[in-house]
């Protein structure tokens, strides 16, 4: 028997729809690629930064490593300051992917670790973020990816069934949490893939 084709799609945000990374800010402070990996190893990490993603401020917790690492103080402050610049634009392959499940009627929706102080922003990169139905974003909801906590405030919220709904993110612990929670996946690891994927379930 075919597998039915998923009601709905729901969209990470992060290297998925924008193109984001920290070193694309921090190679312009730290010329020597390797003292830049080395200050994101050490310094400002991805679990430091987590967080931000669950509704701290940005402020508050930059003050909080300065006071550990007082010699880094301006870089510190960049990763809020300068938030906007570890962005590279927006991915062609999604843009498109969305417009083509829009035009067919497809529900999609949005579920990112990101902070209430970034969404606005982030989601004025591109006019594809203005075609989801509806956006869970960690740092409004206070749970994280990949938690089951916020896939299944996605599933309460906007009324979605696992089985019908495909998800899609870059992070493979992401994807791992929605399989086991019995969605359709897609783990988003080459923007070429994202099409296909995506006939193969007759969704375009």
């Amino acid at each position: 028997m075919a597998k039915a084709v998923p009601k709905a799609v729901i969209w990470d945000f992060g290297n998925v729809i924008v193109r984001w990374d920290p070193r694309t800010l921090y190679s312009k402070i730290f010329p020597d690629p390797a003292e830049r990996d080395r200050f994101l190893r050490q310094v400002c990490t991805m679990a430091w930064h987590a967080p931000t993603d669950c509704g701290v401020a940005f402020t508050d917790n930059c003050r909080s490593l300065i006071e550990q690492h007082p010699q880094h103080e301006a870089a510190i402050w960049a990763w809020r300051d300068r938030w906007g610049e570890m962005f590279s634009g927006a991915i062609p392959e999604t843009e498109a992917a969305i417009e083509a499940l829009h035009a067919r009627g497809v529900a999609q929706y949005g579920l990112s670790n990101i902070s209430h102080e970034t969404l606005e922003a982030t989601m004025a990169m591109s006019p594809a973020f203005a075609r989801l139905n509806g956006v869970i974003a960690s740092g409004l909801e206070g749970v994280m990816k990949p938690g089951r906590e916020i896939f299944q405030l996605a599933c309460d919220r906007y009324g979605l069934t696992p089985g019908e709904t495909l998800f899609v993110d870059d992070g493979a612990r992401n994807i791992e949490t929605a399989r086991a929670m019995g969605f359709d996946v897609h783990h988003f690891t080459d923007p070429a893939a994202l099409r296909p994927a995506l006939e193969v379930r007759g969704l375009i």
